[in-house]
């Protein structure tokens, strides 16, 4: 069994954690808040900011799951450029030489806005500052040799806002098609244990479930699916959606051997907004 460092042990950090732990994986989880981590993941405490992070000698492998305080590019580059050039240094000096390294981006990075089929193949080029600095800290932990995975839209249990805002009467519907890409926290810890264990991973994946959609689409869904009004037409500030509207493809993913929990928004929904029904609320 391996030995495993979750860098940033967030959401999807910890979801991956305790399923890899309950594989038999001995896994450590580096966070920079106080607080003890779900057992059995070993809690390590330390802000990547402040230096070189202590680490244990042996690491068979590291997942960097890092994120951003803010939006700003000040942030993002201190997470992913920073942040993760003091992970290294702290494998350094531990001695540690994992086998594996998985670095945790974003679809973001991509800024087509036209509906486009986007694959590993097509052009990055951030819509920002702050999605540059990422797309520069992919490009760093690709020269340690780490295997980059763009998530879209990450949503699961206490992340189900949207089911929220539609209950709500806050969404809004798009005026024009806008393709959306997402994934299921569980897929996303999924995907993680898969790459992990593939023998001979590729340096770039896309993180996404088969159903990119229209975001008029799933709003009218969820709406039909809680059995309330459809949402009006007009311009909804989301700051948890990736900018511009694309179609991203999981095929390399898919080809990879990786099977989806939940292949479409539909299957991912479903039991959020039966909770929602239930009264136990959506979280973000």
């Amino acid at each position: 069994m391996q030995r495993i460092l979750v860098c940033g042990c967030g959401y999807v950090g910890t979801a991956f954690g305790l399923r890899a732990s309950a594989l038999g994986h001995s896994v450590f989880g580096l966070r920079r808040t106080p607080g003890p981590l779900p057992a059995p993941i070993e809690t390590l405490t330390w802000d990547l900011q402040s230096g070189p992070p202590p680490l244990p000698a042996h690491l068979d492998a590291v997942v960097y799951a890092t994120g951003p305080g803010s939006a700003a590019e000040a942030a993002y580059r201190a997470a992913y450029v920073g942040g993760f050039e003091q992970l290294v240094r702290g494998l350094g000096r531990a001695g540690a030489r994992p086998a594996r390294l998985l670095f945790v981006s974003s679809t973001g990075v991509f800024s087509q806005a036209d509906g486009a089929w986007i694959d590993e193949s097509s052009p990055a080029v951030p819509a920002s500052a702050a999605l540059a600095a990422l797309l520069e800290g992919e490009r760093r932990a690709q020269g340690e040799g780490a295997t980059v995975l763009r998530f879209g839209g990450i949503y699961g249990p206490g992340r189900a806002g949207l089911v929220e805002r539609v209950r709500a009467g806050a969404a809004r519907l798009p005026p024009t098609p806008t393709y959306t890409n997402r994934i299921h926290r569980d897929d996303c810890a999924g995907v993680l244990l898969h790459l992990m264990t593939l023998p001979a991973p590729e340096r770039l994946y896309l993180g996404v479930d088969r159903a990119p959609a229209d975001q008029r689409e799933v709003l009218s869904w969820i709406a039909d699916q809680l059995g309330c009004a459809v949402p009006a037409v007009g311009e909804a500030a989301d700051p948890h959606r990736a900018p511009g509207s694309k179609r991203c493809s999981s095929d390399r993913l898919l080809g990879s051997g990786y099977t989806f929990s939940y292949p479409s928004y539909r299957e991912g929904y479903a039991p959020l907004v039966a909770d929602a029904l239930a009264g136990q609320g959506a979280g973000r």
